[in-house]
């Protein structure tokens, strides 16, 4: 559902404004947190300051053309402006829009100054359409008409006035919003301003309609009936005469447009605005065309047929089942008083009774219809429209008239801003009811709201969360039977129950979805805000726990989750061309039957199966991912006899902005760090301190941006960065540094843990240093940073690697290290002369232990 800023700022002072991209995300933010998913952000610009009021001073044809005539016009300046114009809807006099040269319209035309016959035309005039205003190009958008080339103008008129200033239209912002099933009631611009007003804790109001009624009794021009209540339960039914045929007010149709609507004209605007921004569909019918001038709902005869608005003619009332047979069906039809058919209930109007130009009378339905009949309807014609998704969901049984009312005040407002006499309202309502429903109440138990949420709430301030949305006390919506605490709210305590033990909660008819205890404590975790609500873990009643691998697999998973990385899953069965090119060489373990023959081995590593993941979204303009994946590989056992060895991995491919070698350095320390790995029996092997050649788990990675994570004599994974090459025949850039990490977890269950001590807090302050070592690309960056820290002794809090560099003027096959230490005493604040002495120490014993230089 497209959702226009403005129109939730008419219901709710939300005082976001659509140039403040923080504040607008912020509000995106809080309707993604309420439930309401914020798919898209649209940034819809004013209209240009350009397009200008000016008014028509003279009119005359240009020689040789039947189509085109030259206009004089005046903006304001004192000088008139030549334009070229093809409309013949104005006269002279008229207020129009002026769009000079320069302006840009919708849709990225730009005026210039050109030449027509033999005419310059500087500007355009414009019509609504050209405009973004309606759909009307038939002529110029008239704002205003004085009669005379001279003379006063109208109120609120003022040549040169930008349009958008004249019209009240400034930038706007559509969010497009994913409504699940059970919310029916935000399939509306109120309920979704209703739901951020009780967040934010704003003032919400609904349009309260003002209209004036005159003319005969609606009793004597028309009538409404309903021969099928079960299908329809409620109908009611408001005439309106003397319509003429009008566009909607700018505003009007600017908003139908931002929300997705092609503006037709004012009447079918109107119920279209009506059913956006409450929920409540409705349709207008042509009085005059309605045979008996009235309406009945009742079900379809076998075989009955209906053309649609949409001109396709449509057989109701039986349907082909699975067996080919014709079975009957219940489609309910809005019919004429004659009992022809001139609708399909709650889905589409039929074409007999359409809305024209024509049309001077209407007969306004608005009805409450069973969701299950009008979505069975919807479904077995095809024909899902926008009023049955929201009858299908449920409406508001109590919004009838208020839909109608507000349908009568923007027809008057139409007709207000085109300088037309207002139409004429009926008194009193056709009014058909013979289902009606008391409100429903929930018993709230504030024990059972704590154990699902997790939280200590009170039943005072569950009443506050909820009662902002509609949830209130039976009677007057007011103060609660709770006022013994001097608490108000959304509830009272049942008689005889403990205090704040139970509430008793009226469910507001907007929301038919809320049918139990567990819906009504759903908004109370909506409304506090899931992002206030502890995590817990559910115990199970019966005895027994998880596994150290199953905890040790939780542990990894949000520990990489809290590093920005996305879980994936790639299959285990995979085509063995994908490994050749990311460089595995060995043999794989071929299936005996494969289903296709692009799948017939189990992989050996994950790198493939993450770098297709990354080519996949980079594919989908979602390049700059973090994504780890925990997974068994496989691999062929010694001779080619026996079972294939199983491993189970953690794979870790960062592909995020500036990540590298370092990154995944980075990841590998707060893992171990997270998991309280004793890194001091951990080592990051390179080059010539390699235990041997490279293993299998490292394949795939750059020649020199690798190294080795080892723990005591067994190899625990691998941390670099993909090799180019690979990238490049997995079609992705070879330019891009992309970082990688895999670890056997089988091995990283088994590395000693450190022993976990509480350090004190100093309340001294810190001391940074930063030294830069120039060492040979075959020394492991690990040993350089142990023997930093065993130099730096207890007063080093904290040894972290800033960068590295290559190129320059450093030699061929060496790197630069930049590392920041920080010092701290818990009894003293440390003394330059101390600071400068650990400083000298560190170099010292880096320079004499490794082949390394302090850089300059």
């Amino acid at each position: 559902m497209r959702v226009p800023l403005s129109w939730l700022s008419e219901l709710t002072p939300l005082s976001v404004d659509a140039g403040d991209r923080q504040a607008v995300r912020e509000l995106g933010a809080t309707l993604d947190s309420l439930g309401l998913v914020v798919e898209a952000v649209e940034r819809v610009p004013a209209p240009s300051d350009e397009v200008v009021l000016a008014r028509v001073l003279e009119i005359a044809p240009i020689p040789g053309a039947d189509r085109i005539r030259q206009v004089l016009v005046d903006e304001g300046t004192g000088e008139a402006r030549r334009v070229v114009c093809g409309a013949t809807n104005f006269a002279v006099g008229d207020v129009v829009p002026l769009a000079k040269v320069g302006a840009e319209l919708p849709g990225g035309m730009v005026i210039r100054r050109r030449e027509m016959r033999g005419v310059a035309s500087d500007g355009m005039l414009c019509s609504a359409r050209e405009l973004g205003l309606g759909s009307d190009s038939a002529g110029l958008l008239v704002l205003a008409s004085t009669g005379a080339a001279e003379g006063p103008l109208p109120g609120g008129v003022e040549l040169g006035m930008r349009l958008g200033e004249h019209l009240g239209l400034g930038s706007d912002v559509v969010y497009d919003i994913a409504v699940e099933p059970n919310r029916p009631d935000c399939l509306s611009i109120a309920g979704v301003a209703r739901d951020l007003a009780a967040r934010r804790r704003l003032p919400f109001e609904l349009p309260s309609p003002r209209i004036e009624r005159r003319g005969p009794d609606a009793r004597e021009l028309a009538s409404v009936s309903i021969l099928a209540p079960e299908g329809c339960h409620h109908l009611l039914g408001r005439v309106v005469r003397g319509i003429e045929p009008l566009p909607s007010p700018p505003l009007v149709a600017r908003r139908l447009l931002l929300a997705g609507m092609r503006p037709i004209g004012s009447v079918v605007d109107a119920s279209n605005y009506v059913m956006l921004e409450l929920g409540q569909p409705s349709h207008p019918y042509d009085l005059d065309a309605l045979g008996g001038r009235g309406l009945t709902v009742r079900y379809a005869a076998a075989g009955e047929r209906l053309v649609t608005l949409d001109g396709v003619e449509r057989r109701l009332g039986v349907h082909k089942s699975a067996g080919g047979e014709e079975v009957e069906v219940e489609d309910l039809l809005i019919c004429d008083s004659h009992g022809v058919p001139v609708g399909l209930a709650g889905v589409m109007g039929g074409a007999s009774t359409e809305i024209g130009r024509h049309t001077s009378s209407v007969l306004l339905e608005v009805a409450e219809f069973s969701p299950l009949v009008v979505g069975r309807s919807a479904k077995r014609q095809g024909l899902r429209t926008e009023a049955s998704a929201r009858f299908e969901r449920g409406i508001d049984p109590e919004g009838l008239e208020r839909a109608a009312d507000r349908f009568c005040e923007l027809l008057a407002q139409a007709a207000a801003a085109a300088g037309a006499s207002p139409p004429e309202v009926a008194p009193g309502d056709l009014d058909d009811h013979p289902l009606r429903q008391g409100r429903r109440m929930v018993p709230l138990r504030v024990g059972r709201v704590n154990a699902l949420l997790g939280t200590s709430l009170t039943a005072g301030e569950i009443q506050r969360l909820i009662e902002p949305i509609g949830f209130t006390e039976p009677a007057s919506g007011g103060k609660g039977a709770a006022g013994d605490a001097g608490e108000e709210g959304g509830g009272h305590r049942r008689p005889g129950a403990a205090a704040g033990e139970v509430l008793e909660v009226g469910v507001p008819s907007y929301r038919p979805d809320v049918g139990g205890e567990v819906d009504v404590i759903e908004e109370v975790a909506r409304m506090l805000g899931y992002e206030r609500i502890g995590r817990t873990h559910r115990r199970s009643p019966f005895v027994g726990t998880i596994g150290e691998r199953n905890g040790l697999q939780r542990r990894v998973r949000r520990l990489l989750a809290g590093l920005g990385a996305h879980e994936a899953w790639t299959s285990s069965i995979v085509d063995p061309t994908l490994h050749r090119r990311a460089g595995h060489l060995g043999e794989l373990v071929e299936l005996a039957n494969p289903m296709v023959s692009e799948e017939s081995a189990l992989r050996a590593h994950l790198l493939p199966g993450l770098l297709a993941a990354l080519r996949h979204n980079a594919a989908h303009r979602n390049g700059e991912v973090r994504l780890f994946e925990i997974g068994h590989v496989f691999s062929s056992p010694a001779g080619g006899e026996g079972r294939p060895d199983e491993r189970e991995h953690l794979g870790v491919l960062l592909s995020g902005p500036g990540d590298d070698a370092v990154s995944a350095v980075g990841a590998w320390r707060a893992l171990a760090e997270g998991l309280g790995l004793d890194e001091a029996r951990i080592r990051l092997a390179q080059g010539s301190a390699l235990p041997g050649p490279w293993p299998p788990i490292s394949t795939g990675m750059h020649p020199t941006r690798r190294g080795l994570l080892i723990a005591g004599n067994e190899v625990l994974g691998a941390v670099g960065e993909v090799d180019p090459e690979v990238l490049e025949a997995l079609s992705l850039p070879a330019s891009r540094r992309v970082g990688w990490l895999v670890v056997d977890l089988g091995e990283l269950e088994a590395t000693p843990r450190r022993t976990r001590s509480v350090r004190p807090v100093s309340r001294f302050p810190s001391s940074d240093i930063d030294l830069s070592f120039v060492l040979d690309d075959s020394t492991p960056a690990g040993e350089l940073e142990r023997a930093l820290v065993e130099a730096a002794g207890p007063l080093a809090e904290r040894v972290r690697l800033l960068g590295a560099f290559r190129g320059g003027d450093l030699p061929r096959g060496t790197r630069s290290l930049a590392y920041r230490i920080r010092f701290c005493a818990t009894d003293r604040t440390l003394t330059d002369a101390e600071v400068r002495e650990l400083r000298s120490a560190c170099i010292e014993a880096v320079t004499t232990r490794l082949p390394a230089a302090l850089r300059g």
